[in-house]
């Protein structure tokens, strides 16, 4: 039964601290690049984006197309730094619960 009341209280642990980190992540921001710094996109770990930066170089009619695969580029670079900055809070998070392997949670 101790044993039970400890998963128990440490199931409640585990559900604060949750809360808490997406808390942080909306906190923590991101920013994806593509052509070489032509566009960025600024988000956060909780995949919000919070700003979207263009070279003035890329306004013209002609680079439409070039412009919308620069900021589709960028958007899956900051996607990708999203989720590894949540992936690193969530193993920050069950890193000390000792979770059985296989239920990390991410």
């Amino acid at each position: 039964m101790a044993d039970f009341l400890g998963m128990m209280k440490q199931a409640a642990q585990l559900q604060s601290k949750m809360q808490e980190m997406q808390e942080q992540l909306g906190n923590v921001e991101v920013e994806g690049i593509s052509g070489g710094g032509l566009v960025a996109v600024r988000m956060t770990a909780k995949m919000e984006v919070k700003g979207v930066k263009i070279d003035p170089s890329l306004m013209k009619a002609e680079e439409r197309e070039v412009l919308e695969d620069l900021l589709v580029t960028a958007h899956g670079d900051a996607r990708r730094k999203a989720e590894a900055a949540m992936q690193e809070k969530m193993a920050a998070l069950t890193g000390g619960l000792g979770l059985p392997p296989g239920l990390g949670l991410t």
